[in-house]
């Protein structure tokens, strides 16, 4: 188990307020052209009408940025963004599932810092920005924590997530050996709990993140998205920001993946984001086995093939994720989307595991979750061998 490094006091190498952040912004862009946040398509995925705010939260420099940006939402004061009675535990929400994610924001202020050892996608899980999407993934592990409502919750107190991702890079120093989650750098994963693609609609949290880690030579943010953005293509990260780009075949996107971008425009973005200056990888996540899962994932396989220049495949790196599920979340699927848990709910191929987090997953059973790693791994092989699988899960 890695050890975390000790964190040198306030003020030590690497720590940087927000007033360095503006200073390293980008030039600005062409005052002709329209930010996409405030295009049609960023509103249809999310028209905020109601933002619950912590006090401090609504008081705080990013709380009133954010206030300012959706003027005709209406403003609720709430002791605590994880407690927000006709939200958290109201199963009536169920029903209006998709439309609270589109129209309720949460303001809040992150009350714990820690940075957690995570040795799969990332080296460290970094405390993030957000928790809660406006995209409605059917497999989503985030609101089985918040019960029967998942809207975007965002951290205002960005200054402090950036002092502790800064000691901590400052006590770590130097990667001392390669692994696999990058041959240089130590990775942090960004967006545990949210897409950060989608956060840049709502604030500039993920422009900070962004910002921060190009100044921090021995680290390197990572976030996996469905989302693709174009105002991202502007915060010039210097390599040191990997965006993971999540694929799955496409009929099964349609039905499992709400109100996200087409897979086929998240492959055809990864030129420009690379151009732009990011690491390109993919997720090939999730893997959901269910009748010819295997000769989709071999077109989607071939088409990206196709379509990635040789400088995206030069650099790729890829993940596998079998589909994880959970008891909670299937009974509310059942309540507004049944017809994916057709295809997530296989009791003959999967079985219980109680989470970290107390609650009842479901995986598939060993043997058939690694006959099916392995196939994935021969089609990789044979369709892009190009693509470097950096882990299976």
């Amino acid at each position: 188990m890695r050890q975390r490094p000790e964190e040198p006091p306030d003020g030590a190498e690497g720590l940087f307020t927000m007033d360095d952040l503006a200073a390293a912004a980008a030039p600005a862009e062409d005052p002709g052209r329209r930010p996409f946040r405030d295009g049609p398509r960023a509103a249809r995925l999310l028209h905020v009408a109601e933002i619950h705010a912590e006090p401090a939260a609504a008081d705080s420099l990013r709380g009133r940025q954010i206030i300012a940006r959706f003027p005709d939402a209406r403003l609720i004061e709430t002791d605590s963004h994880w407690r927000i009675p006709h939200l958290h535990g109201n199963e009536g929400n169920v029903e209006r599932w998709v439309r609270v994610k589109r129209e309720v924001l949460v303001l809040g202020e992150r009350k714990s810092f820690g940075i957690r050892p995570n040795g799969r996608s990332a080296d460290w899980i970094a405390p993030g920005l957000s928790n809660g999407c406006a995209m409605a993934c059917a497999y989503c592990y985030v609101p089985r924590r918040k019960g029967f409502a998942n809207p975007i919750t965002v951290f205002t107190n960005v200054e402090r997530v950036l002092g502790s991702l800064g000691r901590h890079i400052a006590a770590a120093g130097p990667k001392p050996e390669p692994n696999q989650c990058d041959e240089h750098a130590w990775v942090y994963d960004i967006g545990e709990n949210g897409d950060c693609s989608v956060d840049d609609l709502i604030s500039d949290n993920t422009a900070d993140l962004v910002r921060a880690f190009r100044r921090w030579p021995t680290a390197k943010a990572s976030f996996a998205t469905k989302f693709v953005n174009p105002d991202l293509l502007r915060l010039d990260p210097r390599g040191r920001t990997r965006i993971r780009f999540s694929l799955m075949p496409p009929d099964d996107s349609r039905l499992l993946d709400i109100r996200t971008t087409p897979v086929p425009e998240r492959l055809a973005a990864a030129a420009d984001f690379l151009d732009a200056g990011y690491e390109v990888h993919f997720n090939l996540s999730p893997v959901v086995l269910r009748p010819g899962w295997a000769q989709d994932w071999d077109e989607l396989l071939r088409a990206m093939d196709d379509v990635l220049p040789r400088r995206v495949k030069d650099q790729a790196g890829a993940e596998i994720i079998l589909l994880t599920h959970n008891r909670d979340l299937h009974e509310v699927n059942l309540g507004w989307h049944p017809r994916a848990e057709d295809l997530l709910w296989r009791e003959d191929l999967q079985q219980p595991k109680r989470s970290e987090n107390g609650g009842w997953n479901v995986r598939y059973r060993g043997p058939v979750k690694a006959s099916a790693v392995e196939s994935m791994r021969r089609m990789i092989a044979t369709r892009t061998p190009w693509l470097r699988v950096r882990y299976a899960f």
